[in-house]
């Protein structure tokens, strides 16, 4: 038979897990990135809600000029995400947020909800 104590320890420890274990991904999006532009493009997908970027780990998404990428990610149910995209090699010509997500836009953010698809065309 356990013992009190050690039922006790069992349950403060299940508790702790729980209240510091990270919380479900509810959400999730999929951008279709369309690059028109006669250049390729490089695109990062920044939440607003937290500190993460996608891809993450200072990659980006890479598109040839004519490309279309499907971009699917798992998200908090919620957040708001806006791209940012900009002419490989040159950081100037950018659409959306720009690289590093330091830009103002209109209509670049979109909010991870019930596996919407969001489609985006970059055009010149």
């Amino acid at each position: 038979m356990l013992s009190y104590a050690f039922a006790r320890r069992i349950a403060v420890t299940l508790c702790l897990v729980t209240l510091f274990a990270p919380a479900a991904r509810a959400g999730d999006v999929t951008f279709e990135i369309r690059n028109s532009h006669p250049n390729a493009m490089r695109v990062e997908l920044y939440t607003q809600d937290r500190d993460y970027v996608w891809p993450g780990n200072n990659q980006d998404y890479y598109l040839n000029d004519g490309e279309t990428k499907s971009i699917p990610l798992s998200c908090d149910d919620g957040e708001s995400i806006c791209y940012g995209a900009w002419v490989d090699g040159d950081e100037g010509t950018y659409w959306g947020v720009g690289p590093g997500n330091t830009e103002k836009c209109d209509d670049c953010c979109y909010t991870c909800s019930g596996g919407e698809i969001e489609e985006i065309d970059l055009v010149p």
